[in-house]
């Protein structure tokens, strides 16, 4: 049975008087993969940082389990370690080593055992094919390497929900597989997750539904193979047209 974790309400978001995100209503069930598209400028990555309160909302309600996210929330230091976000440009601290970078938090902010929190980093990077380049700095590794080392560094604060914020855009070719099949591996091992990616292919694989948003507001929730096969509406055809991304042709 679903089991609800994240809730948005009435969600509204403005810049003065522009409205980035209008009346934005969704509930994630623990577990799922939500994968969210829409072209430039449509509210995408605002979204994801108002689920954080890395952006001050100005009306409606986020909520993950019982607790209210608000930008002045007291415990908010708390709720945050509890959604994990990577963004596109790794942000890794270039003075310490890759196992610095994932051991700061945890022993820092959350206090914990130092040598327990090392056991799981190192098993976290063998997970993602890097434990050998624990003692490497950011500047030896390839932009790949940087953003399964940033996605490491979100897990090893044992957080709810992961949010991943076009982490491939920035990325070599070559390099995006490596970093999506990380992300594979952990909507398979059940991580909940709110992606938002321009890759159409690797959003129909990993997605358990999608998310279109136009004009800041969602105009198809849908899952990924009625998305991408049967759009329902004409926002969703129109955006599926603009990409390289063809759907099946039916057969004559």
């Amino acid at each position: 049975m679903a089991e609800p974790l994240l809730f948005v309400e009435h969600l509204l978001k403005q810049y003065g008087d522009k409205v980035i995100l209008n009346d934005i209503n969704l509930t994630v069930n623990k577990g799922e993969v939500v994968v969210i598209l829409g072209s430039s400028g449509c509210g995408k990555s605002t979204f994801l940082r108002c689920l954080n309160a890395l952006e001050p909302i100005q009306g409606g309600t986020v909520r993950l389990g019982d607790e209210s996210i608000t930008h002045d929330s007291k415990n908010l230091t708390d709720i945050r370690q509890k959604i994990g976000m990577v963004f596109q440009s790794y942000d890794l601290f270039p003075h310490l080593t890759v196992l610095g970078n994932i051991l700061l938090a945890p022993t820092k902010v959350q206090g914990r055992d130092k040598a327990e929190v090392k056991e799981e980093a190192l098993a976290l990077l063998d997970r993602v094919g890097l434990k050998d380049r624990a003692d490497s700095y950011p500047a030896e590794l390839s932009g790949g390497q940087k953003q399964r080392v940033a996605i490491v560094r979100a897990l090893a604060m044992h957080p709810e929900v992961m949010l991943f914020d076009e982490v491939t855009a920035a990325l070599d070719p070559e390099m995006v597989r490596e970093v999506q099949d990380v992300m594979l591996d952990l909507a398979e091992q059940g991580k909940t997750m709110l992606i938002v990616t321009h890759e159409m292919q690797f959003a129909r694989a990993v997605a358990d539904r999608i998310l279109l948003i136009d004009d800041g507001r969602i105009v198809e929730d849908e899952d990924p193979e009625i998305f991408f096969t049967a759009p329902k509406t004409d926002k969703a055809k129109q955006f599926l047209n603009l990409f390289e991304f063809h759907r099946p042709k039916k057969s004559k």
